[in-house]
């Protein structure tokens, strides 16, 4: 059986190897124009989608940071700045 495989594996690689890099044929070729012009457009609008995500994200994390410094009770902001604060 190791000799059969050896021997597939030869004949995979020079078969290949018999390719010129020019007549190698790629996706985008196979696909045509319209079929690629329609992923790269899903691909620009997953991405946007993905960044406004990210940002609703962000903005919501900034909001309830903001809410938390808000409601903080006296005592929690004595512990957390002490005498660090101005006199005024």
């Amino acid at each position: 059986m190791g000799k059969k495989r050896k021997q597939q594996q030869r004949m995979d690689s020079s078969v290949t190897a018999s390719l010129p890099k020019q007549e190698a044929v790629t996706l985008a070729d196979q696909l045509g124009g319209d079929v690629l012009a329609k992923l790269k457009a899903a691909k620009q609008d997953l991405t946007a989608k993905e960044q406004a995500a990210e940002e609703e994200r962000q903005a919501k994390l900034a909001f309830e940071r903001k809410q938390r410094e808000k409601n903080k009770s006296f005592e929690e902001l004595l512990n957390e700045y002490g005498d660090k604060g101005s006199k005024f």
